[in-house]
């Protein structure tokens, strides 16, 4: 994604709805690109004897002039943006927006701010998340969120699958339009978890030896590998840094994001699988979840 032309934001007039219709504007500002804001109304009691999707005019004008109320209430005067409302299934009107315009990226908010509630994405969102072609932005509810706009720093995740090498260059296009400084994160993942990894020290000569070569050789590899995976172009115009960890990837990402107060997060999803399709790869799902700043995963 070296552009973006067309941004697609569903709404449903929620307090997420209109935090992630703030971020869709910017992002489009910044691209020069074309918002949609996208409102699906599904009828609670189908008329008899017509289709499912049916809504007499009388019923869908209010719908309309709500959603029109709606994104002039939360973007700035001037602020370019087709509203569109459709009648029907959520999921399956937002996925056939993106191939309609084509979208080139949707934002979403995410719903919830406490215990369960926190780590359950709105149904609508989590499936466009499992089926979407194109890039997602889910965004934090705004008093969960502690990134700011325009971007300031920005943390793609890599593992140097082909999902993830997709994303650097997508963490690139935003830090460049942005103007934001970009990170590269690495984490190796570590044989220990639980209970605490021993020390070298509590290990046997040989054992700690091996180790530690092992650990120096994989650590280097991956720095070498991320330094050369940024475009000539993203690095001479955005200040640019790679970062080794070692632990849990989703613990790692969202530390790293914590400690560097990134504003956003940029993650490439593994898979085609039903299980891989089923939880949109389990680090993407631990971080979307829990993330404080908006973040963007991609599927190859």
């Amino acid at each position: 994604m070296a552009s973006i032309s067309s941004v697609l934001c569903p709404i449903d007039f929620s307090v997420g709805s209109a935090h992630a219709l703030e971020q869709a504007a910017a992002v489009a500002r910044w691209y020069k690109a074309r918002l949609t804001a996208l409102h699906v109304y599904s009828p609670l009691v189908p008329i008899p004897g017509l289709p499912v999707d049916y809504v007499p005019e009388s019923e869908l004008d209010p719908v309309k002039q709500e959603a029109s109320d709606f994104v002039e209430s939360v973007l700035a005067a001037g602020t370019a943006v087709d509203v569109v409302v459709e009648v029907g299934q959520p999921v399956r009107s937002i996925l056939g927006q993106v191939n309609g315009l084509p979208a080139d990226l949707i934002v979403m908010g995410t719903h919830g701010l406490s215990g369960f509630e926190r780590l359950v994405l709105g149904s609508v969102t989590e499936k466009v998340l499992r089926k979407a072609t194109c890039p997602v932005l889910t965004v934090p509810p705004r008093a969960y969120a502690t990134s700011q706009l325009p971007f300031v720093r920005v943390l793609c995740a890599v593992d140097f699958s082909e999902w993830s090498l997709a994303a650097v260059k997508v963490a690139g296009s935003f830090a460049l339009q942005s103007g934001a400084a970009l990170e590269l994160l690495h984490v190796v993942e570590w044989p220990w978890e639980e209970p605490p990894a021993p020390t070298l020290a509590d290990l046997p000569p040989e054992q700690a030896a091996a180790l530690f070569e092992f650990r120096r050789y994989v650590t280097a590899s991956a720095a070498s590998r991320l330094e050369s995976l940024v475009p000539v172009d993203t690095r001479t115009h955005c200040q640019m840094t790679t970062r080794i960890s070692h632990g849990k990837p989703y613990v790692e990402i969202l530390r790293v994001a914590a400690e560097e107060r990134a504003d956003l997060i940029v993650l490439g999803v593994h898979g085609r699988r039903v299980i891989d399709l089923a939880l949109f790869g389990s680090t993407t799902n631990h971080v979307v979840r829990r993330a404080t700043c908006p973040v963007v995963t991609l599927r190859r």
